[in-house]
């Protein structure tokens, strides 16, 4: 956790979450790491942990079983490229846009570097 960030501690742990399930550490329908755990893993306070829990859960991410744990959600993987697609819209793009604009950068320079890019991840 960058405790220096401007993101609060709990969206970054969500940030660390959505990494795990995304990459599929944490496959649709497995057990997660408790509150606790998590909370020791990552050296936070746990009542900061089951903020980003609540929240996940909130978003259908993922779900608890009674006295079993948390665990991760069908098509959460789905789930998190929905929001962080909005969260890229409506905060990163701008800022970007805005960047741009100080520097005298035209859409065409960034076509061509995305078109760049791309070619070097294929």
């Amino acid at each position: 956790m960058d405790f220096k960030a401007n993101k609060p501690i709990y969206l970054q742990i969500v940030d660390f979450c959505f990494q795990h399930i995304l990459t599929e550490e944490w496959p649709e329908n497995d057990r997660i790491p408790s509150v606790r755990e998590l909370a020791m893993t990552l050296q936070v306070n746990p009542n900061t942990a089951m903020r980003a829990f609540e929240y996940m859960q909130s978003e259908e991410i993922i779900y608890s079983k009674r006295g079993m744990g948390y665990y991760v959600a069908e098509n959460a993987r789905g789930q998190i490229s929905k929001l962080q697609k909005k969260e890229f819209f409506e905060e990163v793009l701008p800022e970007t846009f805005r960047s741009m604009n100080l520097l005298d950068i035209s859409i065409d320079d960034i076509v061509k570097q995305y078109e760049q890019f791309k070619k070097e991840v294929k």
